[in-house]
């Protein structure tokens, strides 16, 4: 290692998960040409790397700010290039971080020109997935199970319900990092092929439990989801007082895969997959796009969630290159039937080059990866850079939606207490 050439990360190598870093390095030669690599190993033992090619100014300086990758895992200037081009050792991997008590940690290195063996420098970047004093707590109610986040200080804080199709905290415990009280639910504890029907009253037991918390000073919950958790986010905002705004991420508008039940009655039938018209590419991935079918159709019609019914707002959210369903469609087809009904309560989100894993922002870059509900690999989707600039504006976009929906009152939070 090289004791002049320094790596620096600002303002600091200790920060949260969807903070952006500036990587400089100082003590180069004039104009000399370098590899940087960046390294990390998730909750499963997978190893993720990237790396790309600098060349350093006349002072001999590289500031991934200001300048452009020459080659490897991605070109031009990408000041976080190195974080979301990462790929996983093996094929068809996705990088799982499902506890917020374990930190993202990631080492950045820079080396002689595609001399892995000689290294110059590096330097170690803690990524947080909790922020200071935000509390950790498992909750399990009569009818589900989740983990409660809490920012530190008395309050008031909006409430957020997190809908996660399979348990993670990450995105829960990043939103209560930005100030909200978040619960994150999974809708599936039991193994997908276990569960035959599933009872929005479990969901609303969780709504319900948000809306007692002491420190809680918006008047409803907000409810954020992605996926098959997004058909259920709809039908509480549907069916359920006191849901106020929810974020729609590459969601069905239709109740996907099995019935829906409340109050011990079916209000929703399930929309039927047609597995043959799943594509089998030469990666052995899937794409499961063309498996649904369509919501609009005669015999589909009673799987559709009647949100015009909703006294919320709605976020929607859609890839455009989502290969895991047709997010776009569903979409316009939402924003459609509200306005059919006079409604004007929803906002629209389309990302060109985006894949079905939209994520909080720097997370690396998943192209395919095994799908645990239909048991088999299959593609999500998107190109890396594009998938990423949606990343960043979306995870500012849903904080900035939540703020404007979930007022906080302070003389609300003094009664509960």
């Amino acid at each position: 290692m090289s004791s002049q050439v320094r790596l620096r990360l600002l303002p600091s190598a200790r920060c949260l998960f969807d903070q952006p870093v500036q990587v400089k390095v100082e003590g180069l030669r004039s104009r000399q040409v370098v590899t940087m690599r960046a390294r990390s190993t998730d909750e499963k033992g997978v190893v993720f790397s990237s790396s790309a090619t600098y060349r350093a100014d006349g002072s001999g300086e590289i500031d991934l700010l200001r300048d452009p990758s020459l080659s490897g895992s991605y070109v031009g200037v990408e000041p976080m290039g190195l974080l979301w081009s990462m790929k996983a050792d093996a094929l068809h991997k996705r990088f799982q971080k499902p506890c917020a008590l374990n930190p993202h940690v990631v080492r950045f290195s820079v080396h002689e020109e595609d001399r892995e063996d000689r290294m110059l420098a590096e330097v170690t970047n803690e990524r947080l997935l909790i922020g200071n004093g935000v509390s950790r707590v498992p909750v399990k109610g009569r009818n589900y199970q989740g983990v409660l986040f809490t920012p530190p200080g008395e309050g008031p804080f909006p409430a957020v319900l997190d809908l996660c199709t399979l348990m993670s905290e990450k995105r829960a415990s990043l939103l209560a990092s930005r100030g909200f009280m978040v619960l994150t639910v999974p809708v599936y504890t039991d193994h997908p092929d276990n569960v035959k029907q599933i009872h929005l009253d479990h969901f609303k037991e969780a709504v319900d439990f948000l809306q007692q918390q002491p420190k809680v000073g918006s008047k409803g919950v907000g409810i954020m989801a992605r996926s098959k958790g997004g058909d259920i986010a709809l039908s509480l905002a549907a069916f359920v007082s006191g849901v106020k705004a929810v974020v729609s991420i590459n969601s069905c508008n239709a109740v996907v895969g099995v019935p829906l039940y409340y109050q011990n009655h079916q209000i929703i039938s399930p929309l039927r997959s047609d597995i043959t018209k799943i594509i089998t590419t030469e990666s052995g991935a899937s794409i499961l796009k063309y498996g649904l079918g369509d919501p609009l159709a005669e015999e589909n019609k009673d799987s559709l969630v009647p949100i015009e019914q909703a006294k919320g707002h709605f976020l929607f959210v859609a890839s455009e290159d989502d290969l895991n369903w047709d997010s776009k469609a569903y979409m316009d087809q939402m924003a459609e039937r509200l306005k059919r009904h006079g409604k004007e309560n929803f906002e629209t989100l389309c990302y060109p080059g985006a894949g079905h894993l939209l994520e909080p922002p720097y997370s690396p870059y998943c192209a395919s990866s095994f799908h645990r509900l239909v048991h088999h690999v299959v593609l999500w989707g998107g190109e890396a850079r594009a998938h990423a600039e949606a990343e960043v504006h979306l995870w500012s976009k849903i904080q900035e939606f939540f703020r404007t929906h979930l007022s906080c009152d302070a003389a609300q939070t003094k009664a509960k207490l």
